[in-house]
């Protein structure tokens, strides 16, 4: 009855159903273990100080900026340069511009710093003469995937739709740090930026997406091997009639 199995066609469903099934396996393996990774992350940043807690550092001891240093108070000192509003940025529901103000560091490399916030239509302040020694949180270079970035271009002068070395680079002769301050106390006029949660570091909606892809590929395991056993008993019971003759043997 089961003569059937060595056929063409189901030699092509079988190896199809032993290639899926541990491919299916293997990939709900890999989310889950995305997912146990970002609680494992999740847990350790709940165990340690919060970034903005800890004391403030020389900003080249938190370079490269990363999961543990995302946020954490650093120093610099320098002469502010160029200036530029980022536009499009809401805080506390109103929508405004950050005021970027690019700081020359006696090291030579110009580090961006978000000096504040500033509601729509009004003037950025200047930015204060001499040297100056800043404070802020640390923050990662934005991407394309950050809430508020521009990509698109057509900005006018004076505007930077994304914060990051990449933006500037065609922007400012100097070499640019790959991250960028946020002031801890914003210059006069203007509202202070709190710093962001470093990506990956919490249970968001990603962690919770690896977890339901964890579930669809183990679905998609058991679907393939339901429909197997559905299709070999269908091919069984019509092998078994046309044994009886209840139905004509295919041409």
């Amino acid at each position: 009855m089961y003569r059937f199995l060595l056929t063409p066609r189901w030699w092509g469903i079988n190896v199809f159903v032993v290639l899926a099934i541990p491919f299916c396996i293997f990939m709900g393996s890999w989310q889950l273990g995305k997912f146990e990774d970002r609680v494992d992350t999740h847990q350790e940043a709940e165990s340690r100080p919060a970034p903005g807690e800890q004391v403030a550092a020389p900003l080249e001891q938190l370079l490269p900026v990363d999961q543990e240093t995302s946020g954490r108070p650093a120093t610099a000192t320098g002469v502010y340069g160029k200036q530029f509003l980022v536009p499009d940025r809401e805080l506390d529901g109103r929508n405004g511009s950050y005021v970027l103000t690019l700081l020359k560091t006696d090291g030579g490399r110009t580090l961006p710093v978000v000096r504040g916030w500033l509601a729509s239509g009004k003037p950025a302040p200047a930015a204060p003469d001499g040297q100056v020694t800043v404070t802020g949180a640390l923050q990662a270079s934005e991407t394309s995937g950050t809430d508020g970035v521009h990509t698109a271009g057509g900005l006018p002068s004076g505007q930077l739709g994304m914060i990051s070395a990449a933006s500037l680079v065609n922007l400012v002769p100097d070499d640019v740090y790959d991250g960028w301050v946020t002031l801890t106390a914003a210059d006069s006029g203007l509202v202070p930026v709190p710093a962001s949660v470093p990506e990956g570091s919490g249970l968001d909606l990603k962690a919770f997406q690896n977890l339901g892809y964890t579930g669809e590929w183990f679905v998609f395991a058991a679907f393939v091997v339901f429909m197997w056993f559905r299709l070999l008993r269908r091919e069984a019971e019509a092998a078994r009639d046309r044994a009886l003759g209840l139905e004509p043997e295919p041409v």
